[in-house]
């Protein structure tokens, strides 16, 4: 494949995945909550919010940084998660449907919500503590560093990253759904209406994770829940 029509293809896609997310916000909680299609049963289920009280506890640890930057933000879940160490938070998506699920959800004044495609996004401030969730795994190999390199800019020296994102495990998923491990950056993702989309999704190991913080300037510290999450704590510290 040519690199034009590579290019072509991810933007394709990018633009898929956008439209993925504003159709699937009504339903996004389900799966973080294991609810209908992504009920796995009790066992599964526990061992779920067992680890998400892991990578919880790792953001309530960071203490009390004064701004906040949160990237895709989505429905609230990690916002509402934010407002426990922070009052001055800006939270950033390319969704409308789903800002405007978070705004209702935690009605609060210490949020300023911009509409804006972090693909697109340039910082334009620095912030104590920048926070994603379930994003690195979206963004097209190509466009990786560039990415990263803007966080690092958000982040004031001495301030600090934290992300979390998924490990593969395929009950992390839609009961419904098979997720394989083919190689492929593009995946099949199903709503409850039926209606299919292509979106990237990248499953990073903690070393290359590493790496990648590293290249743009972070000292970071990599870490795995069991099955589920991986989770990144990264500062910016004077050279």
């Amino acid at each position: 494949m040519s690199d034009s029509s590579s290019k072509t293809l991810s933007e394709s896609i990018l633009q898929q995945q956008i439209a993925y997310y504003s159709a699937r916000a009504n339903e996004y909680d389900e799966w973080f909550y294991r609810l209908n299609r992504y009920n796995r049963g009790e066992e599964l289920n526990q061992r779920w919010f067992k680890e998400v009280e892991i990578v919880k506890q790792a953001l309530l640890q960071i203490g009390q940084p004064e701004k906040i930057l949160e990237l895709a933000c989505g429905t609230g879940i990690w916002t509402q998660e934010l407002l426990k160490i922070g009052n001055r938070i800006t939270a950033i998506d390319a969704s409308a449907e789903v800002i405007a699920i978070n705004r209702s959800k935690l009605n609060s004044p210490h949020i300023e919500y911009q509409q804006v495609d972090l693909f697109t996004w340039e910082p334009d401030a620095e912030y104590d503590l920048v926070f994603f969730s379930f994003w690195l795994s979206h963004i097209p190999p190509e466009l990786l560093i560039s990415f990263l390199t803007k966080v690092y800019q958000s982040v004031r020296f001495g301030g600090r990253l934290l992300m979390i994102d998924s490990r593969f495990e395929p009950t992390s998923t839609a009961n419904n759904h098979i997720l394989n491990d083919d190689g492929s950056i593009y995946k099949n993702r199903k709503l409850n209406d039926g209606q299919e989309f292509q979106i990237v999704k990248i499953f990073y190991q903690p070393d290359e994770l590493q790496n990648h913080l590293s290249q743009v300037g972070f000292i970071a510290d990599v870490k795995v829940t069991e099955h589920y999450f991986i989770y990144a704590h990264a500062r910016k510290v004077n050279n």
